[in-house]
């Protein structure tokens, strides 16, 4: 089924990183996480990336719910690494650093 997501780039100090966030409601198909390498190897290919060389990023947004676990969060995804070490979460400083 086709999927949607928000789809940013951002260069920082040399490091090319690539933030996809999920939409949820808006978003019929498949969420970021269960189709990442998928669309990760599609961005690459549509920007000229090569996915050696970029930080690929997952963003949950904020649902503006009352519990915490549904705060925005950013990952860094491994997309070579194993079930357990896939994912990184970055810090609020770290992701201030590579938005602004």
């Amino acid at each position: 089924m086709p999927s949607c997501c928000g789809l940013k780039i951002r260069i920082v100090e040399g490091k090319t990183y690539v933030i996809v966030t999920e939409l949820y409601q808006e978003n019929p198909g498949s969420s970021v996480t269960y189709a990442g390498k998928s669309l990760a190897d599609q961005i690459c290919s549509a920007k000229n990336l090569n996915i050696d060389d970029i930080i690929y990023l997952e963003c949950n947004p904020n649902t503006n719910s009352k519990l915490s676990f549904y705060d925005e969060e950013y990952f860094v995804v491994d997309f070579n690494a194993d079930m357990q070490h896939k994912y990184h979460q970055l810090s609020k400083d770290k992701v201030m650093r590579i938005l602004s």
